[in-house]
């Protein structure tokens, strides 16, 4: 695949020249998620391939238009992976989508994020400079950890050009479980289970089913899956897949999509009830109609947040609201990394 950096660089400077708004896209797959956004498109998704991949060093260095499955694929032969599972999006998401909206799968409080997983990037501010931050690299101290930044920043400070990975090996067994209980007793259940030495990676509880996955050693796996065999029913492993998709059928694509980032712990009554219960109770999917002040006030008493993650009116704001002290190191941020806004403008707040 070719590197196209120059001819991005070239289009950011005739943007800046002609103070004319970008909208970065690359595979497309991820346009529901932020507020609506009236540029100019600055398309990414060509600029794809792997630059460097050294298996046993497990650090891959991809161009940021590069799709999950060929990722994907790639690993695969070295019988590695991406641990943070990020969705594919009907197999059209990249790599710089799912690094600048924070894509993580249903593993993320046991295997880490995205962002927990990116050793360095490449980006074009919005002075049309191509910049270089973190390495390639587990251990990389140096500067300010840019890289990071850009997990949920959705373009709005730069277009990355190269993203350098961690990857690790597959698990040798993988297998899942499931109870029947109400979202009460799945969210104590985790809990208890969060800081035990059993294998899990992953639990969610969905319309009255508690699912835990367990994965490494085979001994490890086989011999929890015989203590807890009782009671319990042992399920397909693409249950994780749909569920970090959103292709479950509890996911109603019509109604709006609330997405909760709450303490594990807390008890949201009727809330729970309704939603998904996922990464151990960690994030919480409420579908419906809602007052957006209303959900905010929820989530701050559970010690977290809420966004309009899909549907709904993308006019209005979607993130949940910051304090103004936030917001005031926000806009410097945004100031720092492209003074003129011509990046995304108006995605992640109507204010940025």
């Amino acid at each position: 695949m070719p590197d196209l950096s120059q001819e991005l660089i070239e289009q950011v400077k005739d943007s800046l020249n002609e103070k004319r708004a970008l909208q970065i896209v690359g595979g497309g797959s991820k346009s529901f998620m932020g507020r609506n956004v009236t540029a100019q498109p600055l398309m990414v998704n060509e600029h794809s391939g792997v630059v460097s991949y050294e298996p046993v060093e497990l650090v891959l260095t991809v161009r940021a238009g590069t799709s999950l499955a060929e990722i994907e694929q790639t690993l695969a032969g070295h019988n590695q992976e991406l641990a943070f599972e990020p969705p594919r999006f009907g197999g059209h998401a990249t790599i710089g989508g799912t690094l600048a909206c924070n894509q993580s799968g249903p593993g993320r409080p046991w295997l880490g994020s995205v962002r927990d997983h990116v050793l360095g990037v490449k980006l074009i501010n919005g002075k049309a400079e191509h910049l270089n931050f973190g390495g390639q690299v587990m251990k990389n101290v140096a500067g300010y950890d840019v890289s990071r930044l850009q997990a949920g920043a959705m373009g709005t400070l730069g277009v990355m050009t190269e993203i350098s990975l961690k990857v690790l090996p597959k698990a040798e067994a993988v297998q899942t479980l499931c109870w029947n209980m109400t979202a009460k007793e799945a969210l104590q259940f985790m809990n208890e289970q969060a800081g035990s030495s059993k294998p899990i990676t992953a639990a969610c509880w969905v319309a009255g089913e508690l699912y835990i996955r367990f994965s490494g050693a085979r001994a490890a796996v086989e011999a929890t899956v015989k203590q807890w065999q009782a009671n319990t029913r042992q399920v397909d492993e693409t249950i994780w897949q749909k569920l970090a998709e959103r292709e479950l059928s509890w996911f109603q694509p019509e109604k709006p999509l609330w997405r909760f980032s709450v303490n594990s712990a807390v008890d949201m009554g009727a809330i729970d009830d309704e939603a998904i219960l996922d990464w151990g109770g960690a994030q919480r999917w409420y579908q419906g109609e809602a007052d957006k002040a209303e959900l905010e006030a929820l989530a701050r008493q559970a010690g977290g947040q809420v966004q309009l993650f899909s549907g709904g009116n993308r006019q209005d704001e979607v993130m949940h609201e910051l304090p103004v002290a936030v917001q005031m190191l926000q806009r410097r941020v945004k100031q720092s990394f492209d003074p003129e806004a011509i990046f995304n403008p108006g995605r992640l707040y109507s204010w940025m």
